[in-house]
């Protein structure tokens, strides 16, 4: 079992920044990769980013690549998503989740286990 509890949503004006983070509890977090999603009202969940177990390999969408940045501390069990020249359309629920099996990075039915999710607003 993997426990999974994002932080660090909140409101922002267009062409600001937040930090979200993911604190893990369970299995040893320096076995599974790590990713984040969003869902938008009306939409469907997305693929945001993912980063490997070690931290050595990192994946993004194109409408986030250049803008955001996944990283991880082991140490801590903490996975990081900085998000820099924040969008309207970057508005959304976002979710961290945990992927168990090394399966796809890019697809949610990959991942195992799933955080509650924050909210990130950003106003225009």
């Amino acid at each position: 079992q993997v426990q999974l509890v994002e932080s660090g949503g909140g409101l922002v004006q267009a062409g600001g920044s937040l930090r979200l983070s993911c604190a893990a509890s369970g299995r040893t977090f320096s076995s599974y990769a790590m990713g984040w999603f969003r869902q938008a009202p009306g939409k469907e969940r997305e693929f945001v980013a993912a980063i490997s177990w070690s931290g050595g390999s990192t994946y993004y969408a194109d409408s986030v690549k250049g803008r955001f940045t996944i990283s991880r501390d082991n140490a801590k069990n903490t996975v990081y998503l900085q998000m820099n020249s924040l969008k309207p359309e970057d508005t959304a629920v976002y979710y961290c989740a945990a992927d168990l099996r090394g399966g796809s990075y890019y697809y949610k039915d990959e991942y195992d286990y799933w955080g509650q999710g924050t909210q990130v607003t950003v106003s225009s």
